[in-house]
């Protein structure tokens, strides 16, 4: 039901009316050993038909080429500049410094942090200020659509849209008051300064993994509405290359973002594995349960189609998708507990 609920509410980012509201943006992009994709994504901001704008970029101990070609292309585009970043503080994860030290220099009424690896329309800037202007709200986070190249990705990347979109009503993020609807993504994450700076910013939550999601449940404790959309057409990034790194991805942030105890998670994966898996083995012994796997290739046909991911290997693929769910899930309790997270070259 949930999942009918978010594919009939559509929750996507969509093509606005120009807004009157036009305040100045500063687009913030952390980047670490960022060479393969920055210039590219450099491109796509200063092509934004959203014109009064920043862009700052902070190199975070970068060790390939990063800055030298963040500094190529600011050459060339007068609102770039690039920053060095400072040696990481005891206390604090690589992303939440490099996001707090682009704060520090940004200028704007609007912060866009915004990841390297993410690819924005022309007019992407311009439909999420739309947006939120729209909604009176005060911050706009978006989870891009996943571009998937090999069969690892699609084997994990999927899951998160899924776990998303099957369990929490999107549109009532903006919605309700209520503290449990939340949902954040730091790839894409627009804010309004004033409101990032009562909350206290990426100070207050230096040293989470999930930072997107501490900063989105201290804006509902505050009173002030945030917004969650899917990407759509706007805003697009293929998240991870692989399937190890997609693997690794989801280990550091799986556990974590579910802001639980081992002792609620563990039995919470096992459930999953049992509902969501079950119906496809027990089907061999009784029939009956064909009918909870409709459900199941109803659920995955819905989230699909609003997520622009292939239907085809989505259902195809579902039993082997939850194996490595409950695989991963239980292996990021363990890199957890070990303090084994590593994630750009840095133990978290």
């Amino acid at each position: 039901m949930v999942a009918l609920y978010n594919l009939i509410t559509n929750p996507v980012l969509k093509y606005r009316t120009r807004s009157d509201i036009r305040p100045l943006v500063s687009v913030l992009i952390p980047a670490r050993n960022e060479e393969k994709i920055l210039e590219r994504m450099l491109y796509t901001v200063a092509q934004q038909t959203y014109r009064n704008i920043e862009i700052i970029v902070l190199d975070d101990q970068s060790e390939d080429r990063t800055r030298k070609i963040a500094e190529s292309v600011a050459h060339i585009e007068p609102r770039l500049r690039v920053l060095t970043g400072k040696k990481l503080p005891d206390g604090w994860t690589g992303k939440n410094w490099a996001c707090h030290q682009l704060s520090q220099e940004a200028r704007g009424e609007l912060l866009l942090f915004v990841d390297a690896d993410v690819k924005l329309a022309p007019e992407a800037i311009s439909c999420a200020v739309a947006a939120m202007n729209e909604k009176q709200a005060s911050m706009l986070s978006i989870f891009p659509t996943q571009i998937m190249q090999s069969f690892g990705e699609r084997l994990v990347v999927p899951l998160m849209n899924w776990l998303l979109l099957s369990f929490l009503p999107l549109r009532m993020v903006a919605g309700s008051s209520h503290p449990k609807f939340v949902a954040a993504n730091g790839q894409f994450i627009l804010i309004k300064r004033v409101s990032y700076k009562t909350i206290g910013g990426h100070k207050a939550v230096r040293d989470n993994v999930v930072e997107d999601m501490e900063i989105a449940r201290s804006l509902k404790r505050a009173g002030d509405r945030i917004m969650t959309l899917l990407g759509g057409e706007l805003i697009s990034c293929r998240m991870y290359t692989g399937l190890e790194n997609a693997v690794n991805g989801f280990t550091k942030n799986f556990y974590a973002g579910f802001n639980t105890s081992k002792t609620l998670f563990t039995p919470m994966l096992l459930l999953l594995l049992i509902v969501f898996l079950g119906p496809f083995v027990a089907v061999i012994e009784n029939g009956l349960f064909v009918y909870p796997i409709i459900l199941i290739l109803l659920n995955r046909t819905f989230i699909s189609i609003v997520s622009k991911q292939s239907l085809f290997y989505n259902t195809l693929l579902h039993p082997v998708q939850m194996l490595l769910m409950t695989i991963i899930g239980f292996r990021s309790i363990e890199a957890y507990s070990k303090g084994q997270i590593v994630w750009k070259g840095r133990r978290l």
